[in-house]
């Protein structure tokens, strides 16, 4: 691990290249720029508050149910961007893939860095919102940065593992495009966990996003610290797919170019 970390290390003007080239390529003669970075949130946003607390009249607490699933959508967004992102990067690099060395991980990471971008424009609006509903910027703030970093371990994983089963076996990407749409209604981006039954509240803690989305509303809009247990398994499951997705990808590097 270590060595793989030093040689990334070593290539990092690449992966800042490539994370550069896909900003340019998504904001490149738009009018906007990176304010679209905050269209896909925002408007899933609109339309679930419309759907979800005019309709369905789902119970948020003290904290309005807009800028409650908006703070859920943030990180799903970047998390689900990122892995779509990722799960035919090595597909659309076959030329680079095939030709030239170096490690092949520069693909995947460099598209969650230009996501990460996307994620930091969209956090924006969400500081905008709690300023315009009155939520207090609290000292739990400052715990943030860990549950970014459990996602980011997370995502890191999960995008060696789709960008390498997608070179192999190409069904892959619309087998993901199924899982990714489902996987966010099994975690609690638009609706509280508390509203669930306790069987029900048992099964969604087995996924690793739905701690980390409470973690975020804990600490940013309710100025508490999340559940430890939940927190702790969904770091655990984390580093365990960030460490087998690492070195799964890099054993596989050398048969990248022939299954091109």
């Amino acid at each position: 691990m270590i060595n793989i970390l030093k040689e990334i290390i070593q290539y990092r003007e690449l992966l800042y290249s490539l994370s550069l080239k896909d900003l340019k390529i998504r904001y490149k003669q738009t009018f906007l720029g990176l304010a679209w970075a905050v269209f896909s949130p925002v408007s899933m946003m609109l339309i679930f508050t419309f759907i979800f607390n005019r309709m369905a009249r789902i119970p948020t607490g003290a904290i309005p149910y807009s800028i409650f699933v908006y703070c859920g959508l943030v990180p799903w967004t970047f998390f689900s961007a990122s892995l779509t992102g990722a799960v035919v990067i090595l597909v659309n690099n076959s030329n680079l893939v095939t030709k030239v060395y170096f490690p092949r991980e520069v693909f995947p990471l460099s598209v969650i860095i230009s996501k990460f971008v996307d994620f930091a424009v969209a956090s924006l609006v969400l500081a905008g919102m709690m300023i315009f509903y009155g939520i207090p910027f609290r000292a739990t703030m400052f715990l943030v940065p860990f549950i970014l970093l459990i996602q980011l371990m997370l995502m890191i994983g999960l995008s060696f593992f789709l960008a390498m089963g997608n070179l192999f076996y190409r069904d892959v990407k619309y087998i993901f495009e199924v899982v990714i749409l489902l996987w966010m209604f099994a975690t609690s981006v638009i609706y509280p966990i508390n509203t669930s039954s306790t069987m029900l509240y048992n099964i969604l803690m087995l996924n690793p996003m739905t701690p980390i989305i409470n973690a975020y509303r804990d600490l940013i809009l309710n100025g508490v610290l999340p559940e430890p247990g939940p927190l702790l398994f969904a770091a655990i499951i984390s580093l365990l797919v960030f460490a087998a997705g690492t070195l799964s990808f890099h054993r596989a590097e050398y048969l990248f170019a022939e299954n091109i």
